[in-house]
């Protein structure tokens, strides 16, 4: 077997691999150089997760520090920890980039062209079973927006994405473009530094202030086994995600007024109306996490600043609004978000066929209709990633498992003839932020139905994966050559209109 990533979920696929798959070989192919994936890629200030880490983190490994709003560094520290702790480096190849995948039918293996991108040398690979947990966004290219004169700032422009080491912006106007996640880690990590942050946002973004620390978590910490308070607290937030989700589609007037409250009462009625009053629903885009209110703290002592409206054009020396308004800068940061990556950018084949992802139909949101062998991790958008992660690698290991026991060497999932012409849906739906929308047509597709729906609903999640039968019907299990291909969508259409 092969994983594809060694990042938080690769990492967590592999110790699940050996603990419910023991005897079963592995190789994790890396392409940068250190483990981590996100959590070493990312170094600009202040970089954190916006999840609390007793569900960010594997169900299998306590979190054990005080803040349950980990900044970066605790995060990869805790990755590594788990991959020294479980005996996973050797099994780590640095270095290596998954190209291109082809399975044969007749061979049940996958031929995988893996590229080493500090030299641009190229090996083959071959496997039986291929996990892609390569993460959801491109490492090398972030979004870049099109705004006009960007070229002609004079000062510093920076991408959060590619921070430069050791950066000295003591005493210089800050200017950061963006209103999402990133952007709101960024200016108030800044704010004590630099002379002023702005944060210039197009639209305001939903804001919630919580303790950096969870008391209950702490709490349970001294008084039950670690394992038990660890569980005790992971069942306790996802119930919480779980529930405040809920509301939002239930009641999103009523948690829409909760949430600007909570910001009026921070930094006041006229602040909120201007910069923090969202237009659409909560969580028809994610919600941005403000750990003991360090954003509006900065706010209040005049060291950030908010703009909010149109850019007009990047000027030599900061920014232009449509209005008029000039916000001068030293550094330029441009945190408008990431570029969607399906499966890290690999191309596949199968028996030599090229996958058009896009047309293929999302099994559990794992695997992919017609293509054997393969299962990707992804993540929550409305909760912690790594719930689902623990969920899909818990899932591989069970299919393997049945595939030693019926003595097969392949598992396809496959739609079913009336499914075929069934109303295929965005693989994400009601979820509007810009970096989902501008990249929704190159991702599979789900129907309305199980299993192929891909849910985003950890509790749902949990019957389908762990509970719902393997051999369902739409997951074949079979030995090599034993399925023929299957019938287009174009085909079925056809063949029903010639028959009258």
């Amino acid at each position: 077997m092969i994983i594809v990533g060694a990042g938080l979920s690769g990492i967590g696929a592999a110790v699940h691999l050996q603990r419910d798959c023991p005897g079963k070989k592995y190789v994790i192919l890396e392409a940068r150089n250190a483990i981590g994936g996100t959590w070493d890629l990312f170094r600009y200030p202040g970089v954190r997760s916006d999840s609390d880490m007793h569900t960010l983190g594997y169900d299998f490994k306590p979190w054990r520090d005080a803040k349950s709003i980990a900044d970066g560094p605790s995060i990869r520290k805790y990755v590594r920890e788990t991959a020294a702790e479980y005996g996973i480096n050797p099994h780590i190849r640095f270095g290596k980039k998954l190209h291109s995948a082809s399975w044969s039918t007749e061979d049940a293996c996958w031929a995988l062209s893996v590229e080493e991108p500090a030299t641009g040398k190229t090996e083959k690979m071959s496997c039986r079973f291929l996990e892609m947990c390569s993460g959801y966004y491109n490492y090398e290219q972030p979004f870049e927006p099109e705004i006009a004169g960007l070229k002609d700032f004079a000062g510093m422009t920076l991408s959060p994405q590619f921070w430069p080491e050791d950066l000295d912006y003591a005493g210089k106007r800050v200017v950061v473009i963006g209103s999402g996640a990133t952007a709101m880690t960024v200016v108030p990590s800044m704010a004590d530094q630099a002379a002023k942050v702005t944060m210039i946002q197009r639209s305001p973004t939903y804001l919630v202030s919580r303790p950096d620390q969870d008391a209950i978590a702490n709490w349970l910490r001294k008084f039950l086994p670690e394992m038990w308070a660890y569980r005790i607290t992971r069942f306790k937030n996802t119930r919480l995600q779980a529930y405040m989700y809920k509301r939002t589609r239930t009641s999103p007037g009523r948690v829409r007024e909760l949430l600007l409250s909570g910001v009026r009462k921070a930094v006041g009625e006229d602040f909120t109306e201007r910069h923090f009053t969202p237009s659409y629903n909560p969580w028809d885009q994610r919600l941005c996490l403000i750990p003991n209110a360090d954003l509006f703290k900065a706010i209040n002592k005049k060291k950030v600043d908010v703009v909010t409206g149109q850019i007009a054009r990047v000027t030599a020396d900061g920014v232009r609004m449509q209005d008029g308004t000039d916000v001068k800068a030293d550094i330029l940061v441009v945190a408008t978000g990431l570029n969607l990556l399906l499966l890290g950018g690999a191309s596949f084949s199968v028996d030599g066929e090229s996958v058009d992802f896009p047309n293929t139909v999302s099994y559990k949101g794992m695997m992919y209709s017609d293509v054997p062998n393969l299962i990707q991790t992804f993540g929550y958008i409305n909760a912690s990633w790594t719930l689902r992660a623990d969920l899909t690698a818990e899932y591989a290991c069970r299919v393997i498992n049945q595939m030693d026991k019926l003595g097969v060497t392949q598992v396809t999932p496959r739609l079913q003839l009336h499914e075929l012409n069934a109303q295929r849906r965005p693989w994400i739906e009601d979820f509007t932020a810009g970096y989902m929308q501008r990249m929704m047509h190159l991702f599979p597709k789900q129907l309305g139905t199980d299993p192929w729906r891909n849910t985003q609903n950890f509790e749902l999640d949990k019957k389908m994966v762990r509970h719902a039968p393997l051999e369902d019907g739409a997951l074949l299990f079979g030995k090599s050559g034993a399925l023929k291909p299957m019938p287009t969508r174009t085909t079925v259409v056809e063949e029903a209109v010639s028959a009258g």
